[in-house]
């Protein structure tokens, strides 16, 4: 939470803030960010971060509905205001309020409860478990949507993140930070390319075979971005030391994700999935699994660790040599919630653009088939790809492992959920 006001986090003078350039520092803040929007709006202190404006001081907002009760006469609902501790709800009449969509969701909250009880009817009065969950549900909906906004804030690509969670009760991942690109661990330097193409037109008059051509391989894409090669076989875009511009069509995946997404929670035990809301063409570049860099030593030495929490993130970029790996378990991008499937409609490809060093691929997901609106999207963790392809090299032919998460020798055997009719039963 940043410092806008002494009060709030420290006590601190004037002089004191100047000399720490509060405008660039940030504390963990002991108060809740409910108690913290009650405490500006009674103190009538501006938050930008908060949503307090002044002109909202006289202003009385629903938050959420806690409650419900009917008499034979009216409707009536338990308010908790916006900006104000919960001491200060109020019973209002439904005819007071004029917050329709907050009074579908609560509604559609107390079917779903009272479905899960097998109770046919609205009681007339809630009983405090119900309510208690109502409640749940309410405060869990706002925290997740201050995570949609914290997401989007931090993207950098023009796909949207929507969050949803309409199964439990979980929170987002506490000890999780999104990032757009590589985080590159100590010791792990990403080496430039030193040179560009010159083409005027990349894709129909490519000069000395464009930067695939230079890496004796063929363009990758098609003229509407879908990729045309085998999988298996690595992609060289364009890079920054390029003539073409941003439009070229040998740039796709440096455009980062093009389609609103959304991480829901799913309802067999898998945990976070991510769905697509838009139709995706067969073939066209979804997103990169994004994360931290490491040496595979240390990947060995992290995955008995996160084998032990029954979870783990880690990516091999054992395309050409086994030495790095991608660790998204704490920092990466929306590819961290996206499950496994044993039939897929998700592939990875090996993917070059400024970096040179064949150690180093980015992790591109391409899709295999045409994707509804609605549907989850997944990639095989257990990928395996033997290329028949005559202009395959050295580097093709490692690829037979490539995407495969680290494996320790002794690993716990994950059973697999994906509900395929091709399931292999377990994950590892």
């Amino acid at each position: 939470m940043r410092m806008y006001k002494k009060r709030m986090c420290l006590q601190l003078t004037l002089t004191e803030l100047n000399e720490l350039a509060v405008s660039d520092c940030s504390v963990p803040c002991k108060m809740s960010w409910e108690k913290l929007e009650a405490l500006c709006n009674r103190e009538r202190l501006h938050c930008k971060a908060l949503g307090v404006k002044r002109a909202k001081f006289n202003e009385y907002e629903v938050e959420f509905l806690c409650d419900y009760k009917k008499t034979k006469v009216e409707e009536f609902y338990f308010v908790k205001w916006k900006g104000f501790p919960e001491s200060d709800n109020t019973w209002e009449p439904k005819r007071n309020l004029r917050c329709p969509k907050l009074m579908k969701q609560f509604h559609l909250d107390l079917d779903q409860e009272l479905r899960r009880h097998k109770r046919r009817f609205i009681p007339k009065k809630l009983d405090k478990e119900l309510r208690s969950l109502l409640i749940q549900k309410a405060k869990l909906r706002l925290i997740l949507l201050r995570w949609e906004a914290h997401l989007n804030s931090t993207r950098n690509h023009p796909g949207r993140i929507l969050v949803t969670n309409e199964v439990d009760l979980e929170a987002p991942p506490k000890n999780f930070s999104y990032i757009n690109n590589y985080k590159v661990g100590p010791g792990i330097v990403l080496d430039e390319m030193a040179v560009g193409c010159e083409c005027k037109d990349c894709l129909r008059e490519p000069m000395n075979g464009c930067c695939p051509g230079a890496s004796l391989h063929r363009m990758a894409y098609n003229d509407r971005g879908q990729v045309r090669v085998r999988a298996g076989q690595p992609i060289y875009e364009c890079n920054s030391r390029c003539n073409c511009g941003p439009d070229c069509p040998n740039r796709v995946v440096q455009k980062g994700i093009q389609f609103d997404l959304c991480i829901f929670k799913t309802d067999n035990g898998r945990g976070w999935g991510v769905r697509t809301l838009q139709h995706i063409k067969k073939n066209t570049f979804v997103m990169e699994y994004v994360g931290e860099i490491i040496t595979t030593d240390e990947a060995e030495r992290r995955g008995h660790i996160y084998d032990r929490q029954g979870s783990t993130y880690l990516f091999d970029l054992d395309y050409v040599e086994d030495v790095y790996t991608v660790d998204a378990t704490h920092q990466g991008n929306i590819s961290h919630f996206v499950n496994h499937s044993c039939n897929p409609n998700l592939q990875v490809f090996n993917v070059f653009i400024d970096n040179i060093d064949e150690r180093l691929p980015r992790i591109a997901l391409f899709s295999t088939r045409a994707i509804r609106p609605g549907e989850e999207l997944t990639f095989d963790y257990k990928m395996q790809i033997n290329p028949v392809d005559t202009e395959s090299t050295k580097m093709d032919s490692s690829f037979s492992l490539a995407g495969l998460p680290s494996s320790p020798k002794k690993r716990i055997r994950v059973e697999c959920r994906c509900g395929s009719e091709f399931c292999r039963k377990y994950l590892f």
